[in-house]
């Protein structure tokens, strides 16, 4: 007795009229069907799902944080979430990694700082030196790594001669 749970982020009706997905398979599969919407659809759904996982990286990474600023939440409100669920909590965890005591938008991915032109509190984000937050965010993220350039590369998502690079140039 088997029993199969599958997922996909493809439309199967239209990958099976292009030959790609086999009816067979699709008709024996579908037995009891759930369509779960894009996080980018369920925008209200992200502030209770980005507690939760800040929960569970509290109990996983022994760090106790003071929740979120409203400018952290509306970035993550912002963004656009292609990885769904699986990258928000990425990007909780990341952020928990280098945070201090409260969750801020420095705390962030750059790719999620900037997903609007203008600064959660008004402020247009040409007066903000994008460089001058990499380099926070770098440090952080060395500080966390007791300066593991390797580990940091890998948290961070660049290369290790990117890191290099970047150290070199910020002078941290």
């Amino acid at each position: 007795n088997v029993r199969v749970i599958s997922a996909t982020n493809r439309d199967l009706k239209k990958e099976i009229e292009q030959g790609n997905f086999r009816e067979d398979l699709y008709y024996r599969l579908s037995v009891f069907q759930i369509h779960l919407p894009p996080l980018r659809e369920r925008k209200e759904d992200i502030e209770l799902l980005a507690e939760s996982f800040i929960q569970l990286f509290s109990k996983k990474l022994g760090k106790q944080v003071e929740g979120m600023a409203p400018e952290f939440l509306k970035a993550l409100k912002a963004a656009d979430w292609r990885g769904n669920i699986r990258e928000l909590r990425n990007v909780i965890e990341r952020s928990m990694i280098v945070c201090d005591k409260q969750l801020t938008l420095q705390d962030l991915p750059i790719e999620i700082q900037n997903t609007r032109q203008e600064d959660y509190s008004g402020k247009n984000y040409s007066e903000f030196e994008l460089a001058a937050m990499e380099k926070r965010h770098i440090a952080k993220v060395l500080q966390h790594t007791k300066g593991n350039k390797t580990e940091a590369s890998r948290l961070l998502k660049i290369g290790l001669t990117t890191l290099y690079r970047k150290i070199e140039e910020y002078g941290i």
